[in-house]
């Protein structure tokens, strides 16, 4: 992390009011160019940074040339020295690998778009019809379902969805068998592709940047979906030690207080305390996501509930000076998994018109901000003395609610003198209520025993009366009476008389 965005934050700090707080003008680019700036760029937004990274680049590159121009005449004179009259052969042959090594280092994403990487993925289905590992393999459920969303997504642009899906399948197959790639190449890659779809996009589009946003949405869901686990928390990477410094870090710090933050935010108020758990739950659901955009999300999402929380306890909108010191206190809390690889993968993956603009940009920039306050946190960011400051990271003591009159400003309501902290205190209305469910629980038995109990008696009472009226009025069953065919019907008094026998002579 920069050391730059640590600078500003102690800058701001005031001896008036004691607290962190970061200038809007402060979270920008150091470029000037009105884009959020970032601390893995070197508060650079990511357009300048990559502009920055291709000229420090291209400047490695003309160094290796001319490093390898001197070699190569430093091998031309030995072997003229040794040999005296020489053929141009060898420096054929260092020419070709020279040529050959150049075009391997030398690759961009823009290949895709050439007519000839057009072809090539139907003549290579014409000819074996070979899917690549990352093809082939068994992909997972959300894989599935991310790949279809993005299918039927596409049909709705029907010649040109086409087109898209073809490139992004080109490019996926191609960067799975780049396993040579750091992260920082990997991320060039991934954002010269975002920025070739997109300019094709804009042109399709007749400059409709909404149009072209959704499409860049869904092709970053789907390419980074597909590509996520080779790409997050690389093995060339110390993403993963960061991690655990990071956490080590958070847990080390564990007795950091709401109110030495100088933090707007009133726990006993319910209201507050639900959204302050919201804000936690959705840092940590940040780790879940494999998208970059729904990992900003999360932070957007718990931003959000860190200013809900601000402007219930004070009664008025919540600035950017409460929100600071609120969102280190919640990363303090939750202590969040993979913080660092996932700030990292943000920062290589993410559309960068995400991370430059708009509301995810700015609350990403501020989580940059309290995870580099967090790292370099010291006794006077706290307004403690070095002795105190050790002894309570050492866990020799631990900060009471009494030493708040030592120099501790309540920012809100006085909290209260039932705990000792704000942990406490809710861990004892869990007692109680817990106690009161537990006798509920006990009526509830007893009541539902009795209940079973006049069950049982009614039951024996019911068949008791049965068997009384059944031995008083015994049941007699009479045979039915015996009847002529017709005699159910009751229309025989209108049948004609019956027919007589006549008896003729003769």
């Amino acid at each position: 992390i920069c050391s730059s965005f640590l600078d500003l934050v102690k800058k701001k700090l005031r001896t008036e009011r004691r607290g962190i707080h970061v200038d809007q003008s402060d979270l920008l680019c150091k470029k000037g160019c009105g884009y959020y700036g970032n601390a893995a760029w070197q508060g650079l937004c990511s357009k300048c940074w990559r502009e920055e990274y291709q000229r420090a680049r291209q400047k490695q590159i003309q160094d290796d040339w001319a490093l390898a121009e001197k070699l190569q005449r430093e091998e031309e004179a030995a072997y003229a020295s040794s040999q005296g009259a020489t053929s141009l052969g060898p420096f054929s042959k260092f020419e070709e690998k020279k040529t050959n090594e150049k075009t391997r280092k030398v690759t961009t994403v823009k290949k895709f778009f050439s007519p000839s990487s057009r072809t090539a993925p139907k003549k290579e289905s014409q000819d074996g019809k070979t899917p690549s590992p990352s093809i082939s393999r068994q992909s997972s459920m959300e894989t599935d379902r991310v790949s279809r969303d993005f299918v039927d997504f596409l049909k709705n642009l029907q010649k040109p969805g086409r087109e898209i899906h073809k490139q992004c399948r080109a490019f996926i197959e191609s960067l799975s068998c780049k396993k040579d790639l750091s992260a920082d190449e990997l991320s060039e890659c991934v954002q010269d592709f975002y920025q070739n779809m997109s300019d094709r996009l804009m042109s399709h589009f007749k400059g409709s940047s909404e149009c072209v946003e959704q499409v860049m949405d869904q092709v970053e869901k789907y390419i980074m979906t597909r590509l996520y686990k080779s790409v997050f928390c690389p093995e060339t990477t110390d993403d993963e030690k960061k991690d655990l410094a990071t956490q080590n870090r958070i847990r080390a710090l564990h007795w950091v207080t709401i109110q030495m933050l100088c933090v707007s935010m009133d726990e006993e108020i319910p209201e507050v305390s639900d959204n302050v758990v919201k804000a936690i739950t959705d840092i940590i659901e940040m780790d879940s996501k494999r998208v970059p955009r729904d990992k900003l999300a999360c932070i957007t999402h718990c931003s959000k509930h860190i200013f809900s929380a601000i402007k219930i306890t004070k009664n008025e909108p919540a600035s950017a000076d409460d929100f600071l010191p609120a969102l280190i206190y919640i990363v303090l809390k939750a202590n969040p998994p993979r913080l660092q690889s996932n700030i990292q993968y943000i920062t290589r993956f993410c559309n960068p018109s995400r991370l430059m603009t708009g509301e995810d940009g700015y609350y990403f920039t501020n989580l940059c901000c309290a995870v580099a306050f967090i790292e370099k946190l010291d006794a006077q960011s706290l307004n403690l003395s070095p002795e105190d400051f050790e002894r309570y990271m050492s866990g020799q003591a631990s900060p009471r609610q009494h030493d708040s009159d030592a120099g501790w400003p309540q920012t809100g309501p006085a909290p209260s003198t039932v705990a000792t902290n704000t942990a406490l205190a809710q861990l004892h209305d869990n007692l109680e209520a817990l106690l009161g469910l537990s006798s509920r629980q006990e009526n509830l038995m007893e009541a539902a025993q009795s209940l079973q109990s006049d069950l049982v008696s009614w039951q024996e009472s019911v068949q008791q009366e049965v068997k009384d009226i059944l031995e008083k009025y015994p049941l007699e069953i009479r045979p039915p009476a015996a009847s002529a065919i017709d005699a159910d019907n009751v229309e025989n008094d209108r049948l004609p008389p019956p027919l007589t026998p006549q008896v003729f002579a003769g």
